[in-house]
């Protein structure tokens, strides 16, 4: 793991427990008013900085940045499309503005008041417009709890799981940002072996606990991206809750896969913690065997160590109670061998492009990311300290993930991603 203690420090206080400090500055979108344009910010501790006021002051003239006003867009993709000198040299920039020692931001009063603005100011906005959507399958834990689930110990892993990262195409117009609430979907289920298939609400939802990164620069079709190249076209990351309606999956995804199980409601969160951020957090991740083949094989140390929460909080409830501890770097495939493998047959992936890691389950039973393996299928419950008991979601559930990278006095954090259930429509 590379050094991730850090003296560098802000001008605005930022207490050692925020998930945004100087060391992190996430972009996102947001709006000053309903009827405002959205714009771009950064997170630094309890403020946003706008950073279309920071362009108009002319503070990113003669730079990569000077182009087409990109922080004065609704979204994040034509900065993204810059590539990585233009990201490096936008958080030098933006890290030099925010410095202790730099009067330039700090001692304007007036630039200060226009350009920091407060989180209950400003409307979060989707940070990106998804251009396309990819969910991976690539903790080992949860595909072989899976498997043991459905297939039985001798099966769990399907044949092809330990030589490439499993995948399916999802759905983007159904992404949305955190804090969104999640219509129970309806769909055909059946309840046991032989009975016909009835429409009904779906009676076992699910979260899963994922974390994406998003395409910068594309490939065109046709040319393929290196493993060793793949770094440079992945911008950041954010949280995600790829939801999922395991009765409608189960009646429905064979031979082809998900389906309209998983195309209800993919929910990220607002902040997109880029890489060089996380660059500190670098670490190993578990030992590959079989050794992939030769365009599966890069740079080493391509997992990052970053801590992940789960939490529900049922209604009436006023304390939101965790149910699940996980972290990033026991994934078993790296998102440079996932985007690696993805453009192999030529694909061509596009800026704006969500790719999702699947469901991130530890070792351990508190570490799995999803009901389904938390209460084993259904077969132990859930207890929450409200005295009810939980084997899938219920309307009126609220549950939220988080995630952070600790370094020495300071988090690289990611926010939350939260949504609540409604019940299904017209119910």
């Amino acid at each position: 793991m590379h050094n991730s203690k850090s003296s560098l420090r802000s001008f605005i206080d930022v207490s050692a427990g925020s998930h945004f400090p100087i060391q992190n500055l996430p972009y996102g979108s947001f709006r000053r008013s309903a009827e405002d344009t959205p714009r771009i910010g950064v997170a630094i501790g309890d403020f946003i900085l706008d950073l279309s006021v920071i362009e108009h002051e002319g503070l990113f003239k003669n730079t990569l940045l000077d182009h087409d006003k990109v922080f004065s867009r609704p979204v994040l993709n034509p900065f993204m499309a810059l590539g990585r000198s233009a990201w490096k040299e936008a958080r030098q920039l933006i890290t030099d503005l925010l410095r202790e020692d730099n009067p330039v931001l700090r001692d304007n009063q007036e630039l200060r008041k226009k350009a920091l603005l407060r989180p209950e100011e400003v409307l979060l906005q989707m940070p990106v417009s998804i251009t396309d959507y990819t969910d991976f399958y690539s903790s080992r834990e949860h595909a072989t709890n899976v498997g043991i689930m459905f297939r039985g110990k001798d099966n769990a892993l399907m044949p092809n799981w330990l030589h490439l990262p499993v995948a399916y195409h999802g759905r983007a117009s159904s992404i949305v940002l955190g804090g969104t609430p999640i219509r129970r979907p309806m769909g055909q289920t059946v309840q046991d072996s032989g009975d016909r298939p009835r429409f009904t609400p779906s009676r076992l939802l699910d979260f899963e606990l994922e974390m994406g990164f998003l395409v910068g620069p594309g490939n065109e079709l046709g040319n393929p991206i290196p493993i060793n190249d793949a770094i440079d076209h992945i911008f950041g990351m954010v949280l995600v809750n790829d939801w999922s309606a395991r009765d409608i999956q189960k009646w429905e995804y064979q031979p082809l896969g998900p389906f309209l199980g998983k195309n209800f409601a993919t929910s990220i969160s607002p902040w997109v913690v880029t890489m060089n951020a996380l660059e500190p957090f670098r670490t190993g991740g578990p030992e590959q065997d079989p050794s992939p083949l030769p365009y599966l094989q890069g740079e080493e140390n391509r997992a990052y160590d970053i801590q992940l929460e789960v939490w529900i909080q049922e209604e009436g409830v006023s304390v939101p109670f965790t149910i699940c501890r996980s972290n990033f770097k026991y994934l078993y495939w790296t998102i440079c061998q996932q985007l690696a493998h993805h453009t192999i047959n030529g694909c061509n992936l596009q800026t704006g492009d969500l790719l999702a890691s699947g469901t991130i389950s530890g070792p351990t039973p508190d570490s799995y990311g999803s009901l389904l393996e938390l209460t084993w299928g259904g077969s132990k419950a859930l207890r929450l300290p409200g005295g009810q008991e939980r084997k899938f979601l219920q309307d009126g559930d609220i549950l939220g993930i988080t995630g952070w990278c600790q370094g020495e006095g300071y988090r690289v954090g990611f926010g939350e991603v939260v949504g609540k259930i409604l019940p299904a429509s017209g119910k």
